[in-house]
């Protein structure tokens, strides 16, 4: 019987089933790749279980251990402040249980390949980076380090063959993804994609690719859902995590 500590993916959560469906297929993913790792999903609103429910049955099965990971692209409010708050208080009622948080999914070179994988099932090949200007499509935030990580990600991506990429939100910052489309268009870029940098479908998403539509984007890509690039990324997420030896519950209120 394996001691490895648990994996808890904690997801946001939406009324859009659509999230929770792509959720739960990517943990799936996960889980199927590490046969033996007990992995669970937690949502912090909308959806169930939610933390303090997940790690009650975890606790209740045995576990005493686990690490939990947030399945979020940057470091903004849920990551800082949320999550922290949500295991903490959970953990309080479970006298024994060791909680350490992962790092958020972002950034990685997995992100970048998933974003490539998407734009290839949207038709894109390799000889078409340098002729193609991408908006890298966030949901937004106004926390200046995850807007921060959002434009690193997009200078990264920009250096493996893209002839421009830029970043653009659906909420809460600028530019919209309308208007990062116009403005590639109205520096000469004669044909632009939109990525989605986004993890599962809901009402985000949905302004991002209707943005798109709006301007006249030529092609919109999927969200990054449960791509297997994704599903390896939590898994170097947990192998780092669990890799530690101090738990990280006393860090959660500081």
């Amino acid at each position: 019987m394996s001691h490895a500590p648990a994996l808890l993916v904690i997801a946001h959560g939406s009324r859009d089933p659509r999230h929770a469906a792509t959720v739960h297929a990517l943990v799936g993913r996960a889980r199927a790749l590490r046969p033996g790792l007990r992995v669970e999903t937690a949502f912090l609103d909308f959806n169930t279980p939610t933390v303090g429910q997940a790690l009650s049955s975890l606790y209740l099965s045995g576990v005493r251990e686990v690490v939990a990971l947030p399945l979020l692209l940057t470091r903004a409010f849920h990551a800082k402040s949320d999550i922290p708050a949500a295991l903490a208080e959970s953990s309080a009622r479970l006298p024994g249980l060791s909680v350490r948080v992962a790092d958020v999914l972002g950034p990685s070179p997995l992100l970048l390949s998933a974003l490539d994988r998407r734009l290839a099932e949207a038709g894109f090949t390799p000889a078409d980076r340098a002729t193609t200007a991408v908006v890298l499509a966030s949901a937004g935030s106004t926390d200046p380090e995850a807007i921060a990580a959002i434009a690193e990600t997009a200078r990264e991506w920009r250096r493996t063959g893209w002839c421009a990429v830029r970043p653009a939100f659906a909420s809460a910052a600028l530019p919209r993804t309308e208007d990062a489309v116009r403005a590639l268009r109205a520096e000469g870029f004669a044909r632009v994609a939109v990525a989605p940098y986004v993890i599962a479908p809901g009402r985000l998403p949905d302004r991002i690719a209707a943005g798109a539509g709006a301007a006249g984007a030529d092609v919109v890509a999927g969200v990054l859902g449960a791509s297997p690039e994704l599903a390896r990324l939590l898994l170097h997420r947990y192998d780092a995590s669990a890799a530690t030896t101090s738990a990280s519950l006393p860090a959660l209120t500081a």
